[in-house]
């Protein structure tokens, strides 16, 4: 059978994008390669055609999730104005639907707990990941006129990163939303925006 010329290129994509829903599930150490082929609907052997290891496709797979991360912020903010597109983003950010979606959610809330164990490339992916997402956050933050905005940037990465982990990891879905609704308030306070509308 004969493939057209994108044929593998979409084949990895596809490995990579149910790796990377995976991955923020259930974390990279319980993803097994045979299961994400499964899902890709493509056999165990046919991995080997595109990665040469687990750790190859875990790497390849974070850097997949914040190139998906990024399309989905600059998509939020196409078409507002940057005070009303970042307040847009940061109440997706802290909603109960992001809290409770993790296979979909931001790969640095993810992958914060889990990255000390995993080797170098995906230790660089994740790196490279987050430092375009604290510059593309860092250059809004200047455009709406705030001070040090790179240190800023930094401080409400870690603030929605930690936020939302504890959120998730709250038994009682009344605190868990409590402490979502908080973290709203007090950023929007803090930033000058209008997010717990």
């Amino acid at each position: 059978m004969r493939y057209d010329p994108d044929h593998k290129i979409q084949t990895r994509q596809r490995v990579l994008r149910v790796a990377a829903r995976a991955i923020r599930s259930e974390g990279p150490a319980r993803v097994g390669v045979a299961g994400v082929m499964r899902e890709a609907g493509l056999t165990h052997g046919g991995f080997y055609a595109h990665f040469q290891s687990k750790d190859e496709l875990v790497a390849a797979a974070i850097t997949q999730m914040f190139e998906d991360s990024g399309a989905q912020w600059r998509q939020s903010l196409e078409g507002r104005g940057d005070a009303d597109g970042l307040a847009s983003c940061l109440r997706v950010y802290l909603s109960a639907e992001h809290r409770d979606a993790p296979g979909n959610g931001c790969p640095m809330a993810a992958l914060a707990s889990e990255l000390p164990r995993l080797d170098a490339a995906a230790r660089e992916a994740y790196s490279r990941g987050s430092r375009q997402l604290t510059e593309s956050l860092a250059g809004l933050l200047a455009r709406l006129g705030h001070d040090d905005a790179h240190a800023l940037a930094s401080s409400v990465l870690a603030e929605l990163i930690g936020t939302l982990a504890m959120a998730r990891c709250e038994s009682n879905r009344a605190r868990s939303d409590a402490l979502l609704s908080a973290a709203r308030r007090q950023l929007g306070r803090r930033l000058n925006l209008v997010i717990d509308a």
